[in-house]
């Protein structure tokens, strides 16, 4: 399902009541283990992160099939690196709605240790579809040596959003993709690739300019690919003036999808022609180059790159969003010691209820499983109801209400709080098994030997699930309908 498929269930039962204001208020300062002993953490529709009495771990239940799940301690799959969401203007602009304390405490939410604590977030190079309207950095035709290159539009909203998110979080990590390259560099000329969807703000694109999906609209000649490599360097180099390290950066957003609001069409040769000149530079300025953002469940898509010596020595990994899961079996196959990262949540409708905070535990888990990494959210904040600049309503972590007299922290929040306030960076995914049918759980081994297990309620009853680690369980029984998280300190493990 893409962008557009989405927009078409607005209207078929999504648009349930979020809980809202009640799921805010219900946030538990308590850090995971502060007592030493294990801790449960549990959020339903009606209330979040509330703090449950912890089972003991115990002999296994005499009754083998009591012990329905087990958590494979011996056989650790993939690192995970962190998790995080993407900054934006709009995002900006709905907390810059917020009083001071009111956005101070939002920011907290998101990136303090006794939040979220977000670690790893996504920013755009130039206009995304959240941008207040289309920019690049240089949009002087024929620049090729970015003498008028400039990012005085991100010293506006973007920069000090990024700026507040260190002052809480000083070891965030960043990474960052074009949504389009300046127009002057694509065959078309604009900055969009396709009309404006039914009932959507008009882009001006012309049928001359529209783009093609399986197409190149990117000029492919070695000066453009030059020039689009400085761009990048320049990008880094002014960001790192500012205090902002751009870790790694991925040479296109949904390089498959002709948009109405910034995108540019890449074929996967194309893609292949211009990474060896965008890794060279990257390099002079140590950072990382991934493949993606891969949008189309199709991992050919990927392979001329990889095919191509002189383009695979820079790919240190891929990303993946969107209908791109579907490729995530068949990547993981292909190219084992590829590093997969969930690059963007599909960020829905703008409902913001619980309905779609489950539809997201089904694709966390589904990445996970498949190998990656990394999860990154779509909007980290947004006005509640607001949408792009074009036209699309969508999701967010924090939903700031119109008048900004308060926030919500939407039931994606929680569902996303529950791994990242307790998976921590070199956390080690665990296989589990079970032999009579249960499969709504996660595992992840913290560096310092404590356990997270994340189990899904999905019935309108209690759920009692046996978890086997080692030679001992533990037996939560599970609210109706609820996203639960369980710590065990390592010393318990022992």
């Amino acid at each position: 399902m893409d962008r557009r498929d989405m927009l078409k269930l607005a209207g078929t039962g999504l648009a349930m009541a979020s809980s809202g204001r009640v799921m805010a208020q219900a946030a538990s300062p308590r850090t995971a283990g502060a007592d030493g002993g294990i801790s449960w953490h549990a959020t339903t529709r009606a209330r979040a992160w509330e703090a449950l009495a912890a089972p003991s771990l115990d002999a296994p239940a005499a009754n083998a099939f009591a012990r329905h799940v087990e958590i494979h301690l011996d056989t650790p799959a993939q690192p995970i690196e962190g998790f995080g969401g993407a900054f934006s203007e709009r995002g900006w602009d709905a907390l810059g709605r917020l009083s001071p304390a009111l956005r101070a405490q939002a920011l907290s939410a998101l990136f303090a240790e006794d939040g979220a604590a977000l670690n790893l977030c996504r920013t755009p190079i130039g206009a995304n579809d959240l941008a207040r309207a289309w920019y690049s950095y240089d949009e002087t035709p024929g620049d090729f040596a970015m003498a008028r290159f400039s990012i005085a539009q991100d010293r506006q909203a973007l920069l000090p959003f990024i700026k507040a998110a260190q002052a809480i979080r000083p070891d965030l990590r960043l990474w960052a993709s074009p949504w389009s390259p300046p127009t002057w560099m694509k065959k078309g000329g604009h900055y969009a690739q396709g009309p404006a969807w039914p009932g959507q703000p008009d882009n001006g694109i012309r049928p001359d300019q529209l783009g093609h999906e399986g197409t190149d609209s990117f000029i492919q000649e070695p000066r453009y690919f030059e020039a689009y490599a400085r761009y990048f360097g320049r990008y880094v180099a002014a960001y790192a003036q500012e205090g902002v390290k751009i870790g790694m950066v991925m040479p296109q957003n949904e390089f498959n999808s002709a948009q109405p609001f910034p995108s540019c069409c890449w074929t996967g040769e194309g893609l292949a022609r211009f990474i060896p000149y965008l890794g060279t530079e990257m390099g002079r300025h140590g950072v990382e180059l991934f493949f993606g953002t891969l949008e189309r469940g199709n991992a050919d898509l990927l392979a001329p790159a990889m095919a191509s010596p002189e383009a695979a020595r820079w790919i240190k990994g891929v990303g993946v969003q969107w209908a791109g899961k579907g490729a995530l079996e068949d990547i993981r196959r292909r190219w084992p010691s590829l590093p997969i990262w969930g690059s963007e949540q599909e960020c829905g409708v703008g409902t913001n209820d619980w309905h779609y905070a489950r539809y997201g535990w089904t694709t966390l888990k589904r990445y996970f499983a498949a190998g990656a990494r990394t999860w990154d959210y779509w909007n980290l904040a947004l006005t509640a109801g607001g949408s792009s600049g074009w036209g699309w309503p969508q999701n967010a972590l924090v939903a700031v209400a119109p008048d900004g007299q308060n926030y919500t922290l939407t039931p994606d929040y929680w569902l996303l709080r529950h791994l990242s306030a307790f998976v921590k960076p070199g956390a080690r995914y665990l296989p589990t098994s079970s032999f009579v049918g249960y499969e709504n759980q996660m595992a992840f081994r913290n560096p310092d030997g404590s356990l997270v297990l994340v189990l899904n309620n999905e019935m309108a009853e209690p759920l009692s699930v046996g978890m086997m680690i080692g030679n001992r369980q533990i037996t939560p029984n599970l609210p109706p309908d609820s996203f639960n998280t369980l710590y065990i300190p390592a010393n318990l493990l022992s």
